[in-house]
């Protein structure tokens, strides 16, 4: 039978800082009928992730923000449930684009469908968008060798534990800088990171970043940017490689953060810099998919997923993230 009634989240006003509850709204839109080479999925599991927070502020940025009264965006795995599509039929599991919303009508077009013998959950993480972001950011932007140092930040959330993973396939020395004992625990024992430290509870990045990096620092996969990266840009060696995925310590500033201007360093250590979209790399995403697959098989990559339970939760779990309540990846499970 053909569901009826649609649950979306709308972004009801834009945040102010910190988002909060009363920024989002949950609407019910009924479900046209399906038009030929059209499917109809139900969302079983939703993303929620940092970048999102730039896409409800109204300012300029890669992508047109979400305007007030539209479906919050996002990434989700779904399941068919009608087709007209010939390429699909009900039951398929597929990764699509779809917003916060419990069900949504595609051409199919930008839809993929995924292999049963893997968990579908990681088609929004591990073996998604988060997983090829950790590899191009790393493999592309820095291009690490074998005995390099390597620092990553926001080591135990979705991006940066799979960082830290790659380079040691790579051969290098892994330091991952976490939120929290927890997250530190997990990275060493699980990522396989060399050393790690709680920001939390480091009262000196510099001091402790020169105690971890003897050596010096040869490639940064930056998640977080603000103070942390500043201590980094200190340790740099010369040729080092920085790739800019994120900065999620000021995605809620009301005004910019002052602190160092450290761009000189960059000069004495001849480094380079670069941020990035996973999106440039569309044309790659079937055969680097094909390389993690194998390495997640193979037990050469661990992942973790932070599952919430409840559609209606979706921006609690995604205000959560900027209070760093998950290790890896974080997902709302729908049904």
């Amino acid at each position: 039978m053909h569901p009826q009634t649609n649950r979306q989240f709308v972004l009801a006003s834009r945040p102010n800082g910190m988002p909060s509850p009363e920024n989002f709204k949950l609407v019910e839109t009924p479900i046209p009928e399906l038009k030929d080479g059209e499917i109809l999925v139900r969302a079983m599991y939703l993303s929620v992730d940092p970048y999102m927070r730039g896409r409800i502020s109204g300012m300029r940025s890669y992508a047109a923000p979400v305007e007030v009264g539209q479906v919050m965006v996002g990434g989700g795995v779904a399941k068919v449930v009608e087709s007209k599509n010939p390429e699909f039929k009900p039951g398929d599991a597929v990764d699509i684009y779809m917003g916060w919303q419990e069900y949504t009508i595609s051409n199919g077009r930008g839809v993929r469908k995924l292999d049963p013998s893997v968990a579908v959950s990681t088609a929004e993480g591990v073996l998604g968008m988060t997983g090829l972001t950790a590899y191009f950011g790393l493999l592309d932007v820095c291009h690490p060798k074998a005995g390099e140092t390597v620092v990553v930040s926001g080591a135990a959330g979705a991006v940066g534990s799979v960082v830290g993973q790659i380079a040691k396939i790579k051969g290098c020395r892994t330091v991952g800088i976490a939120g929290g004992d927890d997250k530190v625990a997990w990275i060493l024992k699980d990522c396989g990171y060399d050393a790690a430290f709680n920001y939390k509870t480091t009262g000196n990045y510099s001091a402790k970043l020169k105690e971890l990096c003897p050596n010096g620092i040869d490639v940064y996969f930056d998640n977080v940017g603000g103070q942390i990266t500043d201590a980094v840009f200190g340790l740099l060696n010369v040729g080092a490689r920085i790739s800019i995925c994120g900065q999620i310590s000021q995605y809620n500033n009301s005004k910019p953060e002052m602190g160092p201007r450290l761009l000189s360093m960059l000069i004495v250590a001849r480094a380079k810099v670069q941020g990035f979209l996973v999106s440039d790399y569309a044309a790659q995403f079937g055969p680097a998919l094909t390389e993690m697959t194998g390495w997640v098989r193979e037990g050469k990559i661990k992942y973790r997923e932070d599952i919430v339970e409840g559609f209606e939760n979706l921006p609690q779990a995604f205000i959560g993230l900027f209070h760093g309540e998950n290790i890896g990846k974080r997902l709302v499970h729908v049904s």
